[in-house]
């Protein structure tokens, strides 16, 4: 089956599964959104679907099999039918509107040559291989094989996984949902999530613009810049395209250093490590590295979150006293005349059942990408007390939110132990280091790492000057806005660049406790950073139509920020015509989406080992294979299987479960299997750690210089070997 006879199969598994939620979606986005909201549908789908099956399957009461899918998606797709209400009204009422139905297939259309496009870039170097591809696709594989939750370690026999892995589980969803082979789907799924946040960006920024300036073509401009800032832009890092270049991890200031137009010169990781010992990525990165991490898992849940805070916002802006209409929405449930009608109930708790659904999806950020959770929750509060002020209404809202978010998380928390141990003080003073620790607070001698202003400006300086040119803007808003609808969507705007630059201060004061010493802030940084560049991504947008739409009324301003604009935009849309090639080299290949065919190249014998292992094994034993470090090609068997090894990648363990003893006490019992010649010993170890079956080959070669290959031969039973004859597996 070709590329895209594969590609177009998995579309429609997504384009059904969108279908099947529309009324959902409608329901959530019909007053605000020009488009019923439908780019969300697949995104929604995809969350209730594999939120439902991950706690069946936590519970024990429903197995994750193809069949479990499929039961589930018949009764969520009679529960949307109940939110259709009557159908050949509302079909009628959507068909009825032609330039509705237009502008959703055009998304559609959008979403699908989305999705071809970045598997035809993907497809050129579709390899599961390198930076953190083996635990990606390991978490994959284990969810795939496990029946119920939570799913085994690949990395660490017995244990189950101890990371925030449901980004993981939809895309083992969508993967038996499809009956997509895994080494295929990774590649699919990055694609998605590319796709995902094309449309969704689009929709947003586009119907932001719409509902406050009533213009459909400034909206078409907001949705089609939007998208590309969120999804396909850099910073303004791509000025050292315009230098002699530096060394790695070793910035000079550009200005220092500057020459004539030089792409060859030009490192794009650079721009996701400017700033020494800490990460500041960003989307389109994230899609040309192909790392299927938490974070990007988390794109399309994000703008979602995103999207459903506009509605609230402008929902419950409309009255002229917020407030007291909120109250009583609240206090009128006492008044109801069939209070056990659910559908009056439900209309009335509108705007209650609103923050519970939020609290839900800040605990998917939770459970997806950790950091995004706590991140999340604050944004929501903060846009509670903005629309309430503190009162009854903000308590009730803010305390459905809080409960909410810790319910639906627990089939997820029951079984996670959090790897973080404190919150660490940046540049702490001499008289807190000698306390070294109040409360959750740590005060560590030689943690001190400040980010120099000129620095910040390059990674931000894009954004924070649209921020600037709309503070400038809303200073003078008596006089231009006299539109309510604009000042309050202005104010949703003002909120996303506050939160945002809220998000990148915090690194220079604060950051979360891990394993790494020099690189102490790296991940509170990065995890912060790339919610603050969605963020204000979608803001910078909006600010550049709010200029365009007031360019005659405010000239000179507007000059200043268009000649700015241009400028700096055409550095941010550098970036992704310098990464895209540095690491796919020319675009000419005929696409393969088999993120497995480098192993044939690399390992003959794995290739055969995996594939006899995933066709005869079921369930998951223990299997055994030579311990690596991370990042290498050690472990790829499990990796590949999705079978629990005794013990992988050495420094992830040790940051999931916050010991570098956890393998390290292992390691001898391994070597032991493989080089010691006592017999009794090497049973020992293999009833310990109930391994069932031992792998041989290049790496195990590799590592282990005196193996004991015969000893192997006594105590197992030799059940494969590879055409080569250097891998085998024994069965024990």
């Amino acid at each position: 089956m070709n590329w895209l006879t594969i590609t177009l199969r998995w579309y429609f598994a997504l384009f059904f599964l969108g279908l099947i939620f529309f009324p959902l979606t409608k329901k959530i986005f019909s007053q605000l959104f020009y488009d019923f909201g439908y780019p969300f549908a697949k995104t929604i789908g995809i969350l209730f679907l594999s939120y439902t099956m991950f706690t069946l399957a936590t519970i024990k009461i429903l197995p994750f099999y193809q069949e479990s899918l499929f039961l589930l998606l018949l009764i969520f797709f009679t529960i949307n039918r109940l939110f259709w209400g009557n159908f050949k009204t509302n079909l009628f009422k959507i068909i009825s509107n032609p330039k509705k139905i237009a502008f959703i297939v055009g998304e559609e259309f959008i979403f699908l040559t989305s999705l071809i496009f970045w598997v035809y870039i993907r497809g050129q170097e579709p390899s599961i291989r390198g930076l953190e591809k083996f635990m990606d696709f390991g978490f994959i594989n284990s969810i795939l094989r496990s029946k119920y939750f939570p799913p085994a370690d690949m990395w660490l026999a017995g244990k189950s996984i101890n990371y925030y892995y449901f980004g993981h589980l939809t895309g083992a969803v969508l993967t038996k949902l499809s009956g997509i082979s895994a080494s295929e789907t990774y590649n699919l799924i990055l694609a998605t999530i590319f796709a995902l946040g094309i449309t969704q960006t689009f929709s947003l920024c586009f119907n932001i613009v719409f509902n406050s300036l009533k213009s459909l073509k400034l909206s078409f401009i907001s949705g089609v810049l939007g998208s590309f800032l969120v999804n396909l832009g850099g910073n303004l890092h791509a000025i050292y395209t315009f230098t002699k270049g530096y060394p790695n991890e070793n910035p000079i200031p550009f200005w220092q250093i500057l020459s004539g137009f030089n792409s060859t010169k030009y490192w794009y990781p650079n721009a996701t490590r400017f700033i020494p010992f800490t990460i500041h990525e960003f989307p389109i990165y994230s899609y040309v590295v192909a790392d299927l991490h938490g974070h990007v898992f988390d794109i399309p849940f994000v703008l979602l979150t995103l999207a459903i805070l506009f509605v609230f916002f402008i929902k419950t802006r409309k009255g002229k006293s917020v407030g007291k209409f909120a109250e009583y929405q609240i206090s009128n449930i006492k008044y109801q005349k069939d209070i056990l009608n659910i559908k009056n109930f439900l209309i009335t708790n509108n705007q209650l059942l609103i923050t519970l659904f939020l609290g839900f999806l800040t605990a998917i950020h939770y459970m997806t990408n950790a950091f995004d959770g706590p991140i999340y929750l604050l944004l929501c509060g903060l846009i509670l007390l903005f629309i309430f002020k503190i009162g009854r209404s903000f308590l009730t809202n803010f305390i459905i939110l809080i409960i909410s978010f810790f319910v639906f998380n627990l089939p997820f928390s029951v079984n996670f132990k959090p790897f973080v141990t404190g919150i660490g003080v940046n540049c702490s003073p001499q008289f807190l280091i000698a306390l070294k620790k109040l409360g959750p607070f740590l005060f560590e001698k030689g943690n001190c790492q400040t980010s120099p202003i000129w620095m910040i400006f390059v990674l931000w300086g894009f954004f924070l000057l649209n921020f600037f040119f709309f503070a400038i803007f809303l200073y003078f808003k008596k006089k231009l806005i006299n539109n309510l609808a604009i000042k309050q969507f202005s104010n949703f705007i003002l909120i996303l660049f506050i939160f945002a630059v809220l998000l990148i201060i915090i690194p220079e004061f604060f950051y979360i406790k891990d394993i790494y010493p020099a690189h102490f802030r790296a991940n509170t940084m990065f995890k912060l950073g790339y919610q603050a560049f969605i963020m204000m991504g979608i803001a910078s947008a909006y600010v550049f139509v709010l200029f365009k739409y007031y360019h005659s009324q405010k000239k000179l301003l507007s000059a200043f920020y268009f000649l700015f604009f241009i400028f700096s935009f055409l550095l941010v849309a550098i970036y992704p015509t310098l990464a895209t090639p540095s690491y796919y080299g020319k675009i000419n290949k005929t696409p393969t989406l088999d993120g497995s065919i480098w192993i044939n190249g690399q390992y003959p014998e794995y290739i055969e080992i995996i594939n006899y292992l995933n066709k005869n094994v079921t369930e998951q034993p223990t299997i055994l294979e030579a311990q690596g470090d991370s990042y290498t090609d050690f472990n790829v068997v499990s990796a590949y299987t999705g079978l629990p090894t005794v013990a992988g990648w050495w420094v992830h363990q040790w940051l999931w479960r916050g010991s570098a003893d956890v393998v390290g006490k292992i390691i001898p019992d391994i070597q032991n299997v493989y080089e010691n010649e006592d017999v009794n010993l090497t049973k020992n170890i293999l009833n310990k750690y109930k391994i069932k079956y031992i792998i041989l080959g290049s790496n195990e070669r590799q590592k282990y210089k005196n193996l004991k290959e015969d000893k192997l031969e006594k105590i197992a039973q030799l059940i494969f070997t590879s055409s080569n004859g250097q891998g085998k597996v024994f069965a024990y």
